[in-house]
Protein backbone atom coordinates (compact mmCIF):
# COMPACT_ATOMS: atom_id res chain seq x y z
CA UNK A 1 0.00 0.00 0.00
CA UNK A 2 2.03 3.17 -1.01
CA UNK A 3 -0.12 6.10 -0.09
CA UNK A 4 -2.37 5.05 2.96
CA UNK A 5 -5.87 6.98 3.16
CA UNK A 6 -5.53 7.70 6.88
CA UNK A 7 -2.06 7.28 9.67
CA UNK A 8 -3.25 6.34 13.12
CA UNK A 9 -0.65 6.98 15.84
CA UNK A 10 -0.58 5.08 19.35
CA UNK A 11 1.78 5.97 21.71
CA UNK A 12 2.15 3.37 23.77
CA UNK A 13 3.88 2.71 27.15
CA UNK A 14 2.47 -0.05 29.77
CA UNK A 15 -0.61 -0.58 28.62
CA UNK A 16 -1.39 -4.33 28.36
CA UNK A 17 -4.74 -4.32 30.02
CA UNK A 18 -6.19 -2.65 27.19
CA UNK A 19 -3.65 -2.86 23.87
CA UNK A 20 -5.45 -5.44 22.80
CA UNK A 21 -8.77 -4.03 22.46
CA UNK A 22 -7.52 -0.75 20.80
CA UNK A 23 -5.88 -2.89 18.35
CA UNK A 24 -8.27 -5.30 17.70
CA UNK A 25 -10.46 -2.13 16.70
CA UNK A 26 -7.68 -0.66 14.58
CA UNK A 27 -7.55 -3.91 12.18
CA UNK A 28 -11.17 -4.24 11.99
CA UNK A 29 -12.21 -0.76 10.65
CA UNK A 30 -14.12 -0.71 7.57
CA UNK A 31 -11.82 1.84 5.94
CA UNK A 32 -8.79 -0.83 5.31
CA UNK A 33 -6.21 1.81 3.55
CA UNK A 34 -4.90 2.89 6.90
CA UNK A 35 -1.49 2.45 8.57
CA UNK A 36 -0.98 1.76 11.86
CA UNK A 37 1.51 3.33 13.69
CA UNK A 38 2.48 2.15 17.25
CA UNK A 39 5.26 3.78 19.13
CA UNK A 40 6.24 2.08 22.29
CA UNK A 41 7.33 4.68 24.29
CA UNK A 42 10.00 2.17 26.47
CA UNK A 43 7.31 -0.29 27.89
CA UNK A 44 8.38 -2.23 30.79
CA UNK A 45 4.80 -4.68 30.50
CA UNK A 46 3.45 -6.77 28.33
CA UNK A 47 2.74 -4.30 25.28
CA UNK A 48 5.94 -4.97 23.22
CA UNK A 49 4.43 -8.81 23.05
CA UNK A 50 1.67 -7.61 22.34
CA UNK A 51 2.61 -5.19 19.27
CA UNK A 52 4.82 -8.34 17.96
CA UNK A 53 1.81 -10.57 17.77
CA UNK A 54 -0.73 -8.28 15.86
CA UNK A 55 2.04 -6.91 13.39
CA UNK A 56 2.94 -10.25 12.48
CA UNK A 57 -0.79 -10.92 11.36
CA UNK A 58 -1.31 -7.59 10.06
CA UNK A 59 1.21 -5.39 7.29
CA UNK A 60 -0.42 -2.09 8.29
CA UNK A 61 1.27 -2.42 11.64
CA UNK A 62 4.40 -0.23 12.05
CA UNK A 63 6.17 -0.69 15.24
CA UNK A 64 8.24 2.44 16.41
CA UNK A 65 10.47 1.39 19.52
CA UNK A 66 12.28 3.82 21.71
CA UNK A 67 13.06 4.77 25.31
CA UNK A 68 10.70 6.66 27.64
CA UNK A 69 10.69 10.17 26.46
CA UNK A 70 7.31 11.01 27.36
CA UNK A 71 3.42 11.43 24.75
CA UNK A 72 4.59 14.34 22.99
CA UNK A 73 7.77 13.58 21.64
CA UNK A 74 6.51 9.60 20.91
CA UNK A 75 3.38 11.58 18.98
CA UNK A 76 6.53 13.54 17.15
CA UNK A 77 8.27 10.75 16.10
CA UNK A 78 4.83 8.91 14.70
CA UNK A 79 4.12 12.05 12.57
CA UNK A 80 7.76 11.78 11.09
CA UNK A 81 7.13 8.44 9.74
CA UNK A 82 3.25 8.85 8.71
CA UNK A 83 2.47 9.09 4.49
CA UNK A 84 -0.96 9.07 4.87
CA UNK A 85 -3.29 11.67 3.79
CA UNK A 86 -4.96 12.40 6.65
CA UNK A 87 -3.61 11.84 10.78
CA UNK A 88 -5.92 9.82 13.07
CA UNK A 89 -4.77 9.22 16.70
CA UNK A 90 -6.00 6.15 19.13
CA UNK A 91 -4.94 6.48 22.77
CA UNK A 92 -4.18 2.68 23.77
CA UNK A 93 -6.39 2.51 26.33
CA UNK A 94 -9.08 3.70 23.95
CA UNK A 95 -11.27 1.79 21.09
CA UNK A 96 -12.26 3.12 17.96
CA UNK A 97 -16.38 2.20 16.29
CA UNK A 98 -15.32 0.23 12.90
CA UNK A 99 -16.55 2.86 11.20
CA UNK A 100 -14.47 5.48 12.91
CA UNK A 101 -11.98 6.45 10.04
CA UNK A 102 -14.59 5.61 7.12
CA UNK A 103 -16.44 8.39 8.86
CA UNK A 104 -14.14 10.77 9.44
CA UNK A 105 -12.18 10.27 6.17
CA UNK A 106 -15.49 10.55 3.95
CA UNK A 107 -16.46 13.67 6.00
CA UNK A 108 -12.79 15.90 5.32
CA UNK A 109 -12.64 14.39 1.37
CA UNK A 110 -17.09 16.02 0.92
CA UNK A 111 -16.45 19.46 2.86
CA UNK A 112 -12.34 19.71 2.05
CA UNK A 113 -11.44 20.38 5.59
CA UNK A 114 -8.09 20.06 7.29
CA UNK A 115 -9.71 18.61 10.75
CA UNK A 116 -12.65 16.12 10.61
CA UNK A 117 -13.84 15.72 13.99
CA UNK A 118 -17.00 13.33 15.58
CA UNK A 119 -18.38 12.92 19.13
CA UNK A 120 -17.81 9.80 21.20
CA UNK A 121 -18.62 7.69 23.88
CA UNK A 122 -17.11 8.06 27.39
CA UNK A 123 -16.49 4.47 28.81
CA UNK A 124 -16.49 3.49 32.29
CA UNK A 125 -17.15 -0.38 33.87
CA UNK A 126 -18.04 -1.13 30.47
CA UNK A 127 -20.80 0.90 30.13
CA UNK A 128 -20.88 3.20 27.37
CA UNK A 129 -22.51 7.41 27.57
CA UNK A 130 -22.65 9.01 24.22
CA UNK A 131 -20.86 13.24 24.64
CA UNK A 132 -22.61 16.53 23.65
CA UNK A 133 -19.65 18.13 22.19
CA UNK A 134 -20.66 18.59 18.91
CA UNK A 135 -23.48 20.77 18.16
CA UNK A 136 -26.06 19.55 15.81
CA UNK A 137 -26.48 22.98 13.86
CA UNK A 138 -22.44 22.87 12.95
CA UNK A 139 -22.54 18.93 11.74
CA UNK A 140 -22.21 18.13 8.18
CA UNK A 141 -21.15 21.89 7.10
CA UNK A 142 -17.48 23.73 7.05
CA UNK A 143 -16.74 25.83 9.80
CA UNK A 144 -14.07 28.58 10.11
CA UNK A 145 -12.99 28.49 13.33
CA UNK A 146 -11.76 32.59 13.36
CA UNK A 147 -15.82 33.04 12.54
CA UNK A 148 -16.59 30.78 15.51
CA UNK A 149 -14.18 31.43 17.71
CA UNK A 150 -16.58 29.42 20.81
CA UNK A 151 -15.27 25.74 19.41
CA UNK A 152 -11.98 26.99 20.94
CA UNK A 153 -14.11 26.50 24.41
CA UNK A 154 -14.44 22.48 22.88
CA UNK A 155 -12.62 20.18 24.61
CA UNK A 156 -9.28 18.86 23.41
CA UNK A 157 -10.36 15.50 22.33
CA UNK A 158 -7.72 14.84 19.28
CA UNK A 159 -8.12 11.29 19.43
CA UNK A 160 -11.58 12.21 17.68
CA UNK A 161 -10.65 13.42 15.21
CA UNK A 162 -7.90 13.65 11.81
CA UNK A 163 -5.60 15.91 10.29
CA UNK A 164 -4.66 16.74 6.43
CA UNK A 165 -0.75 15.34 6.95
CA UNK A 166 -0.07 18.52 4.51
CA UNK A 167 -1.82 20.90 6.63
CA UNK A 168 0.31 19.64 9.98
CA UNK A 169 3.65 19.99 7.89
CA UNK A 170 2.82 23.27 6.07
CA UNK A 171 1.47 24.93 9.45
CA UNK A 172 4.57 23.40 11.39
CA UNK A 173 2.12 21.69 13.57
CA UNK A 174 3.26 19.21 16.70
CA UNK A 175 3.48 18.00 20.03
CA UNK A 176 5.86 19.87 22.74
CA UNK A 177 8.21 17.47 24.03
CA UNK A 178 7.91 17.54 27.39
CA UNK A 179 8.08 14.29 29.65
CA UNK A 180 5.50 12.08 30.51
CA UNK A 181 2.09 13.35 29.20
CA UNK A 182 0.41 16.43 30.44
CA UNK A 183 -1.70 18.79 28.80
CA UNK A 184 0.74 18.12 25.35
CA UNK A 185 -3.57 17.52 23.38
CA UNK A 186 -4.27 21.44 24.92
CA UNK A 187 -1.52 23.35 22.65
CA UNK A 188 -1.93 20.44 19.83
CA UNK A 189 -5.86 21.40 19.65
CA UNK A 190 -5.25 25.12 19.35
CA UNK A 191 -2.79 25.31 17.00
CA UNK A 192 -4.68 23.29 14.58
CA UNK A 193 -8.05 25.39 15.17
CA UNK A 194 -5.49 28.65 15.16
CA UNK A 195 -3.82 27.80 11.48
CA UNK A 196 -7.29 26.46 9.47
CA UNK A 197 -10.08 28.11 7.87
CA UNK A 198 -11.78 24.66 7.17
CA UNK A 199 -12.73 22.24 9.96
CA UNK A 200 -15.85 19.79 9.92
CA UNK A 201 -18.06 17.85 12.18
CA UNK A 202 -20.03 15.01 12.86
CA UNK A 203 -22.27 14.24 16.01
CA UNK A 204 -22.22 10.22 15.22
CA UNK A 205 -20.07 9.03 18.00
CA UNK A 206 -16.20 7.49 16.58
CA UNK A 207 -14.93 6.28 19.54
CA UNK A 208 -14.92 5.14 23.03
CA UNK A 209 -13.21 7.17 25.62
CA UNK A 210 -12.09 4.73 28.94
CA UNK A 211 -12.47 6.96 31.62
CA UNK A 212 -11.58 4.16 34.95
CA UNK A 213 -8.25 4.16 33.55
CA UNK A 214 -6.35 4.73 37.25
CA UNK A 215 -3.24 5.14 35.32
CA UNK A 216 -4.40 7.60 33.17
CA UNK A 217 -2.31 10.79 32.46
CA UNK A 218 -5.36 13.00 33.04
CA UNK A 219 -5.09 11.95 36.93
CA UNK A 220 -1.92 12.81 37.26
CA UNK A 221 -0.56 15.81 39.67
CA UNK A 222 2.75 15.72 39.79
CA UNK A 223 3.26 17.95 36.33
CA UNK A 224 1.79 20.93 38.30
CA UNK A 225 3.00 23.83 35.82
CA UNK A 226 3.15 21.68 32.25
CA UNK A 227 -0.35 23.37 31.26
CA UNK A 228 1.78 26.80 31.87
CA UNK A 229 4.59 25.59 29.43
CA UNK A 230 1.36 24.70 26.76
CA UNK A 231 -0.18 28.20 26.92
CA UNK A 232 3.41 29.61 26.96
CA UNK A 233 3.81 27.42 23.47
CA UNK A 234 0.52 28.58 21.83
CA UNK A 235 1.73 32.27 22.53
CA UNK A 236 5.13 31.67 20.86
CA UNK A 237 3.21 30.13 18.11
CA UNK A 238 0.46 32.91 17.38
CA UNK A 239 3.07 35.33 17.43
CA UNK A 240 5.38 33.50 15.00
CA UNK A 241 2.62 32.91 12.45
CA UNK A 242 1.26 36.37 12.82
CA UNK A 243 -1.48 34.75 14.32
CA UNK A 244 -1.92 36.17 17.76
CA UNK A 245 -4.00 39.53 17.14
CA UNK A 246 -6.63 37.63 15.94
CA UNK A 247 -6.80 34.73 18.39
CA UNK A 248 -5.21 36.26 22.17
CA UNK A 249 -8.69 37.21 23.38
CA UNK A 250 -9.83 33.48 23.29
CA UNK A 251 -6.32 31.90 24.05
CA UNK A 252 -7.13 34.17 27.33
CA UNK A 253 -10.63 32.68 28.12
CA UNK A 254 -9.78 28.77 27.42
CA UNK A 255 -6.03 29.10 29.45
CA UNK A 256 -8.79 29.83 32.16
CA UNK A 257 -10.90 26.90 31.55
CA UNK A 258 -7.32 24.66 31.30
CA UNK A 259 -5.98 26.30 34.22
CA UNK A 260 -8.82 26.03 36.59
CA UNK A 261 -9.36 22.40 35.42
CA UNK A 262 -5.56 22.01 36.34
CA UNK A 263 -6.49 23.27 39.97
CA UNK A 264 -9.66 20.53 40.19
CA UNK A 265 -6.60 18.08 39.72
CA UNK A 266 -4.44 19.41 42.05
CA UNK A 267 -3.61 18.64 45.70
CA UNK A 268 -4.08 21.77 47.74
CA UNK A 269 -0.08 22.12 48.62
CA UNK A 270 -0.11 22.36 44.81
CA UNK A 271 -2.67 24.86 44.00
CA UNK A 272 -0.92 26.74 46.65
CA UNK A 273 2.01 26.46 44.47
CA UNK A 274 0.59 26.94 41.47
CA UNK A 275 -2.16 29.99 41.78
CA UNK A 276 0.31 33.12 42.29
CA UNK A 277 1.95 31.80 38.55
CA UNK A 278 -1.92 31.57 37.46
CA UNK A 279 -2.51 35.38 39.01
CA UNK A 280 0.26 36.64 37.66
CA UNK A 281 -0.30 35.67 33.83
CA UNK A 282 -3.88 36.74 34.23
CA UNK A 283 -2.84 40.25 35.35
CA UNK A 284 -0.15 40.81 32.66
CA UNK A 285 -2.61 39.65 30.26
CA UNK A 286 -5.32 42.58 31.55
CA UNK A 287 -2.76 45.03 31.49
CA UNK A 288 -2.11 44.58 27.45
CA UNK A 289 -5.93 44.37 27.00
CA UNK A 290 -6.50 40.62 25.89
CA UNK A 291 -8.59 39.91 28.94
CA UNK A 292 -12.14 40.51 27.02
CA UNK A 293 -15.05 39.26 29.00
CA UNK A 294 -17.25 38.11 25.68
CA UNK A 295 -15.17 35.37 25.30
CA UNK A 296 -15.28 33.94 28.51
CA UNK A 297 -18.29 31.36 29.85
CA UNK A 298 -19.72 34.08 32.12
CA UNK A 299 -18.87 31.66 35.58
CA UNK A 300 -15.50 31.68 34.62
CA UNK A 301 -15.12 35.51 33.55
CA UNK A 302 -16.61 36.12 37.52
CA UNK A 303 -14.20 33.80 38.72
CA UNK A 304 -11.21 35.18 37.08
CA UNK A 305 -12.08 38.84 38.42
CA UNK A 306 -12.66 37.18 42.02
CA UNK A 307 -8.95 35.67 41.12
CA UNK A 308 -7.70 39.02 40.12
CA UNK A 309 -8.78 41.06 43.23
CA UNK A 310 -8.54 38.53 46.02
CA UNK A 311 -7.15 35.67 45.65
CA UNK A 312 -7.86 34.59 49.37
CA UNK A 313 -11.56 34.95 48.18
CA UNK A 314 -10.81 33.29 45.05
CA UNK A 315 -9.25 30.60 46.94
CA UNK A 316 -11.92 30.00 49.49
CA UNK A 317 -14.59 29.50 46.74
CA UNK A 318 -12.85 26.85 44.52
CA UNK A 319 -12.11 24.74 47.89
CA UNK A 320 -16.46 24.95 48.06
CA UNK A 321 -17.02 24.41 44.60
CA UNK A 322 -14.19 21.56 44.42
CA UNK A 323 -16.38 19.60 46.96
CA UNK A 324 -19.71 20.49 45.00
Amino acid sequence: MKSPKVSILVPIYNVEKYLNQALESLINQTLKEIEIICINDGSTDGSPKILKTYANKDKRIKIITKKNTGYGDSMNQGLRVAKGEYIGILEPDDFAEPEMFKTLYHLAQKLNVDMAKGNYYFHQHGQDKISQIIDPKEADKLIDPLENQHIFHQPPDIWAAIYRREFLTEANISFLPTPGASYQDTGFNFKVLASTHRVAYTTKPVMHYRTDNVNSSVKSATKIFAVSEEFASIEEFLRDHKLYQNYAPIMQAVKFGSYHWNLLRLPDQAIQKFLPTMRQEFLDAKETGVLQKQYFPPKHWLALNLLLKSPALFLRAFRIYSKI
